[in-house]
Formats: structure tokens, sequence, C-alpha cells
């Protein structure tokens, strides 16, 4: 940018470089966006939808992106009758005069007054717009480093992607991000799994919270795929060795991926309880009936009534425990069967308890180390996914609202911070049971008790409208249900513009993010994962690279 010396009244004596000037305001209003007129030089062709510009206005800076892009004309019946444009003159002076390229700008930022770069108190949302014939540029890279951050001045942000056309960094409030539950959006094959590993990434290497995935595809612990499966990218135990431990529920498939999980978990019969297998409605095929009878069966037999339930035999037996308990004894007979299927999860101990939960407790909480387990070949069992990431959280919830409320008595510290990761969400947090699930209550108290959920999933419209007016900050790739994009907008402002913004968005490595852990939404064209050079900037050494290191520090020390 330079400045003029000159200036003129009306435009803060700001003045941009031939390459940044685009045009000027002619229309608009706050509500549907600024009409910029373009300059004749600029190329409507390189103008794409999402693209920051600056607004220059009287008093202020405005900061903006582009929302619509459209041909007009000063005359009403040239697009009825064009001219001869076969002559290059009579081409140069009707483009750019009679006809000419118009832009939609959405002004979301206010930047400070006249020609400062920012104002005392930062970017600001922009409650007023600019005056008519204010000059319109391209955002440069400091723009973006003002109002997004940078990693090279706070720590707090993390760098997630670029802005479109730019080589700026962009980047997130990390700190933000994890004071609220978030999600991963976007039809299957537009890199949901890679974006999800970049915020897991970011989460470590800035340390502000404690990271619990629950794996569905063992894609985040030693090792995963790469978009079309063609090859493996690392996963965060070969980027952060020390820091993350690999838990499993399925050691064989483990050790056949050459991986040497830290704990084996295991769930013992006699941890289920009927909050577990309302979660299995659906995917058992239980009436609400059958599901419901796991409370009356609980009051019966106590702690081991699921041990003492399958046991039983059919029958007599089982007509007389209906009796006692007053349900169809039908309903019972079908909820023992789809509850035996159960016992065919090797993972599954029938003769006592086990301390998964506590073991998953020392590692983030005593040790300040990030879990993931995998599921292995279970993976692909979405009953053994539900149970085992609803069994777990509930517990890890309840003693973290315990620690949470003994810290508050005591004036003591509060428990690390704790982000869930969970992959088909909408499982967990349907309209029909969001309520009355752990994960729902996590999302609707926003980190009352120090824990918030990474939500990823490919059918947003499956999640329950009040969690997903709860979900912080939203990063979505394309998506090609109308319903799937509505629940994704709803409650935004200006979702009519960002609607447009992201049925445009490219199937690959491009997401909309907006929400808490940004000023403003923005597309993003996500950072690479999967090179040398992307692990290096995460702090990963090969082996090479390790041992001088080593050689220099014991030349330095000794």
């Amino acid at each position: 940018m330079t400045m003029s010396t000159n200036g003129s009244a009306g435009t803060g004596g700001f003045e941009w470089s031939a390459s940044q000037k685009l045009g000027m305001v002619v229309s608009g209003s706050l509500t549907e966006g600024m009409e910029i007129r373009l300059d004749a030089d600029t190329s409507i062709e390189d103008i794409k939808v999402g693209t920051f510009v600056n607004i220059q206005g009287r008093s202020m800076r405005f900061f903006g992106v582009v929302t619509d892009v459209a041909l007009a004309s000063m005359d009403p019946a040239l697009p009825a009758s064009p001219p001869d444009v076969s002559n290059p003159f009579v081409a140069r002076v009707v483009s750019g005069t009679a006809a000419y390229g118009a832009i939609t700008v959405e002004p979301m930022l206010t930047l400070g007054a006249g020609d400062s770069v920012a104002g005392l108190d930062g970017p600001q949302p922009a409650k007023t717009i600019p005056p008519h014939f204010s000059p319109v540029g391209a955002a440069t890279d400091e723009d973006i480093r003002v109002v997004f951050g940078s990693e090279d001045e706070d720590d707090r942000y993390f760098w997630i992607g670029n802005p479109l056309d730019m080589d700026t960094r962009l980047c997130l409030n990390v700190e933000d991000l994890v004071t609220r539950s978030n999600g991963v959006f976007g039809k299957s094959g537009t890199g949901k799994t890679f974006l999800t590993r970049l915020l897991l990434a970011g989460i470590l290497q800035k340390n502000v919270a404690s990271n619990l995935v629950f794996d569905m595809h063992n894609e985040y612990g030693w090792q995963g795929t790469s978009e079309g499966a063609t090859s493996t990218v690392k996963g965060l135990k070969q980027l952060f060795s020390s820091r993350v431990a690999v838990f499993t529920l399925d050691e064989e498939s483990s050790r056949r991926r050459g991986i040497n999980p830290d704990y084996v978990a295991r769930i013992g019969l006699e941890e289920i309880e009927p909050e577990d297998i309302l979660m299995l409605r659906e995917s058992l095929n239980l009436s609400e009936v059958a599901a419901d009878a796991t409370y009356s069966l609980q009051r019966e037999f106590g702690r081991r009534w699921l041990r003492a339930f399958l046991d039983m035999s059919g029958g007599e037996e089982m007509r007389e425990l209906a009796t006692r308990i007053n349900v169809n004894d039908r309903a019972l007979s079908t909820l023992q069967n789809r509850l035996n299927r159960l016992m065919r999860l090797p993972f599954i101990d029938a003769e006592r308890a086990h301390d998964s939960v506590n073991r998953i407790l020392d590692y983030v909480q005593n040790q300040d180390m990030h879990v993931v387990l995998e599921f292995g070949r279970y993976g692909s069992d979405l009953s053994a996914y539900i149970l085992v990431a609803n069994l777990l959280t509930r517990r890890i919830y309840a003693r973290y609202q315990q620690l949470t409320e003994k810290a508050a008595g005591d004036d003591g510290e509060k428990p690390r911070p704790l982000v869930i990761t969970i992959e088909e969400a909408h499982k967990f947090l349907n309209p029909g049971i969001a309520d009355q699930t752990i994960f729902g209550t996590i999302a609707r108290e926003m980190r009352k008790f120090n824990v918030t959920l990474l939500v990823v999933d490919q059918r947003p419209s499956g999640i329950d409208d009040e969690i997903m007016s709860q979900i912080g900050t939203k990063l979505t790739c394309l998506l090609d249900s109308d319903r799937d994009v509505d629940a994704v907008l709803s409650g935004v402002s200006g979702s009519r513009k960002l609607r447009a913004v992201l049925s445009r968005l490219e199937s690959k490595q491009q997401a909309l993010v907006f929400g808490h852990a940004l000023p403003m939404p923005v597309v993003v064209r996500t950072r690479d994962y999967g090179s040398a050079e992307s692990y290096a900037s995460f702090g990963w050494r090969d082996a090479g690279e390790r041992l001088a290191m080593a050689e220099r520090d014991s030349a330095d020390l000794f």
C-alpha cells in the first residue's frame, strides 16, 4: 500500500497502488452489501467470491468479503443490442464505460480511522457503511495479520490455511476455540479428516487443552491415510511422540499395523448402564419401550442388571420378569436378543470391571498428555463406537464435574481443559436423544466444567438444532445437501450470502470457517498436511535431523 501526500477529501488521504485498486462504491446497504463498480483495467475474471477487499471511507477503513460477481451496463438496451466489438477500439471504449463489471461486498469490520491500519481497540464489527465513490482495493497481507492475528506475534494463534489467492497465513485463536464446542462438516471426500487433524495438532502445539479422540477409523493416532487412500500420513503420535498416548480396543489390529499401544482398553459388563443402551436405540433397532425397559431392569437387579438379564432363559422366566417390572415380555425378549450382540464384542469383559477411565484421566490430567483411542476393526461397528464413546465420556465428564466443583470450593485450580472428538456426530446428537445424552449436555453447557466437543460429521442436518446453535466455530467443507447447508448456517448473520460462498467451494482443501475463534467468516485453502515441510512446521524432525541436533548440542555442552 502507498499513502498519498495530497490525498483528496473524502478518502482519508489513502491510495492503493495500481495493482491493488479495484474500483469504487456506487450503491448498497449494510444488510444487502455494497455494490462496487470495477475500474476499466480491473479484470472481473480475477475476482472470486470469498476474496477480501478494503474500502476506504471518509474517516475509517472497512474490511469486507466479496459475495457476488456480476456484469452490468449503463444502457438497459445494451444487452438486447450489443455493439460490434470486433473493432478493438470500440471494445476498449465500451468496456468499462457503457458496460462494466460489478461486485457485491459484505462490509464485515472497521479497521480504524483515516489511514491507520487498526484502531486502538483493534478491528470492530461494521455498524455503518462507507459513502458513495469510496475507493475499493484488494486486501493486503498486513490486513490479514491485523484482522486474524499472527503466530509470530501471539502464541494463541494457529495457522489453519490461506485466504483465496493470497499466500498470507490465516490464523485461528486457539484459546477461544477450546472455550466452546466446535464442528467440522463436509460431504465424504472433501477433507474433513485432514482438517480435523490440523485442529487437533494446533490444540496440541499451542498446549491450550488436552485432546481425547475417539478414533473410529484409526486416522489420528500413529498414522492415517492421504486423500484417495493412496499413501499414509503421520498421525499425532508420530508428530508429538512424547505428548500423545495411543489407546486401543483392538490390540491385534494395532500390532498388525506396527503400533505398540500405550494401553489396551476394556469395558466391564457391569460398567454398562441404561444411558449407554439408550444411545444404541437406532443402531440396535430397539423400540422406545425396549430401550426404556433397561431402567426397570436396573431397579430390579441392581448394578449387575445386564449380566443377570442376559443370563435369563426365555419362556416362563421372561414372562414372570415382564410381569414384575410391568413391561411387555416380547419387548424384553427383543431387548435380550439385541443386547447379546454386545457379548460378542471381544473388548467387553463379563467377569470384571476395568480401569480405562482412570487411565485416560491420568494421562490427560496428571501427565498433560493427549489420548487417541483407536477402535481397530470395531470402528466399522457403529454400535461398538457409540457404546464406548458414550460410556467413557459420561464417566470422564462426571469426574471433571467433581474436580471443578472441588476446585471452586477450595479456591483451587480447575482441571485442565479437555476437547473430546467424536465422528458420526449426528448419531450422538440427533433431535430424538440430544437432550438426554452426555454429548448434548456438554455442547449446551459450553465448557461449564472445562470439557468441550469437536464434532465431525457429513450430515449436520441430523444434529439437533439447539446443539448446532451452541457450536462455537464451524469449519465447513463442501456440502451437497440443501438441508445440511441450512443446518450449518442456521442462526448465522448473513446466512444467505454465506450460502452462495459455501456452494462455490472446491471439493478439496477449501473450507468456510466462521464463529467464535475468528472475527468474521472466511474461506480458506487449508494448509498442507503430509509433506516433510508440513511436519517440520509442527516441530517434527526425522532421525537424521535429530542425530545432527544431538551432536550439535553435545558439542556446545562439552
